[in-house]
Order: structure tokens, then sequence, then C-alpha cells
């Protein structure tokens, strides 16, 4: 625990600096990083894939998606990355004389596309208008609800949500996290009110609250199901106590995208 909390107390204000108070484009490549190092981590820590072209492939993939998202998703330059990943991927097949599987085929294509999609929805989101002041919320939508689950759960958890998934989670637990994750959305519904003269919607952010709630548990199950099922601890040792990015990430890879489509259709705040 210890190092978990000394790790966190490093990254996060690191990461606050790259998304506050650095041009944008370095978001673009730090989650483009991240991604790239997520499709590793899903196919080779697992044990899914060995074959280092097809990760390298997916890596390329991942990085280049957040640079579509960054670029203002330009429907060329996104048709052109599913092509050529598509094209990448069964052209190996081709060339391995069908020796190299479908089912290896489909697990690198959600590494290379459908993982960094969710993830970079950060990217999508810190390119708006009022990007700056919005994407703080996918990440106290993930972060709430966790730190409040834990406490909960801690506290009061007896009824195992998901116990052959993640044992540890409770509904007590979700309970909290929920409460949790609805106060800080009030709360960071008013600051911005107060202090950058904003026009806020307060049920919209009991709305952001209550999604962030189901959204992150359900991300976090997601990516437990793949560990159980492979056998692992953990996704990478990337992160001292969190481990590799899908470890600390996988409730962002659905509350990304909730946040995401939230903004665009219910904004919190405007100006």
């Amino acid at each position: 625990m210890k190092t978990r909390v000394i790790a966190a107390v490093v990254l996060l204000p690191l990461l606050l600096l790259v998304v506050l108070a650095l041009p944008k484009v370095f978001t673009a490549i730090l989650f483009g990083a991240a991604g790239a190092l997520a499709a590793y981590e899903l196919l080779f820590a697992t044990g899914l894939v060995k074959e280092r072209r097809l990760i390298v492939y997916s890596a390329v993939s991942a990085f280049l998606m957040s640079i579509w998202s960054f670029t203002g998703q330009n429907q060329a330059f996104g048709t052109l990355l599913v092509v050529g990943t598509f094209a990448a991927f069964f052209g190996e097949m081709m060339a391995s004389h069908i020796k190299l599987s479908f089912d290896k085929v489909s697990m690198c294509l959600v590494a290379a596309l459908l993982v960094p999609y969710l993830l970079t929805s950060l990217v999508r989101i810190h390119v708006l208008a009022l990007g700056r002041f919005y994407i703080l919320i996918p990440f106290l939508m993930a972060f709430l609800p966790d730190t409040g689950a834990y406490f909960a759960g801690v506290k009061f958890g007896k009824h195992k949500l998901a116990p052959v998934i993640s044992p540890k989670k409770t509904v007590e637990g979700v309970v909290g996290g929920a409460v949790s994750a609805i106060m800080g959305m009030l709360l960071y519904a008013f600051i911005l009110s107060m202090c950058f003269d904003m026009r806020v919607n307060y049920l919209y952010a009991v709305i952001y609250g209550l999604a962030s709630a189901v959204g992150s548990v359900f991300g976090d199950l997601s990516f437990s199901v793949i560990k159980r099922q492979t056998g692992i601890k953990d996704y990478g040792n990337l992160i001292p106590g969190h481990g590799g990015i899908l470890d600390r990430f996988d409730s962002m890879m659905v509350v990304g995208p909730l946040a995401e489509v939230l903004v665009l259709l219910i904004p919190l705040a405007v100006k």
C-alpha cells in the first residue's frame, strides 16, 4: 500500500501537468504511448500473442489512434488507419500460409484499434473548446468511485459483487463509490461555477456520478476477466504498486468514452 500511495503522489501531479499546462499535443503523445503499452500488455503479458511483428503492428496502430483523435478525427486518416491495420494483420495471416490463426488476429485487432479508441477518448475530450475543464471529468469519474468503493468496502463490505472475477469487490463498495462519485461531481460543478464563472447543471453532475459508478466497475471487471482467464495477477509492473497501464486504466476504458458522450450530449458546464 505504501508503494502504491507514493507512486500515485509522484505520478498524478506529472499527469495533471501534461494535460493541464503543456500544449495539447503532449497529451496525444502521452496517451498514444499509453495505448501502445496497453496493446503490448494485452497481447504479450497475457501470453495470448507472442509474435513480435504482430505486437509491433498493434502498438503502432494504437499510437496512431491517439494522433487521429488529436487531429480532429479526420475521416480519411481514420479509414486509412483501420484499413492499414487490417491489411497488416491479414497479410501476416496469408504470408504464414494460414498457420497464423484468426483468433490471434482478432485479439490483435482489439489491442490495435478497440482498446486505444476507448483510451483516447481522453484526447478527444481534451481538444474540445473547453477541453481543459472537461479533461478532469473522466479522471474524476474513474478515480472517485474507485476510492469511495475501497473505503466503503473496507468499512461496510459484506456482500460479494463478483467473487470469481474480483473477490474484493462488494455491493456496499459499489454503493459507496456511487455516493463518492456524485458528491465529487457536484463539488467539481460548484468549483467551475464559483471559480471560473461557468454555467453548470447540478442534475447533470448527479447523472455523471451515477454513470461513473456503473462504468468504472464494468471496466474494472472486464479486464479482470481477461486476467483470470490467462492466469496473471497484473498486466505489468510499469507503475509501482499499481501494475501496468491496463491495471491502472481499466475502468477508464469505459468511463472515458462515457464521459465523452456525456460532455457532447449534456455538458456539465458551459461558458
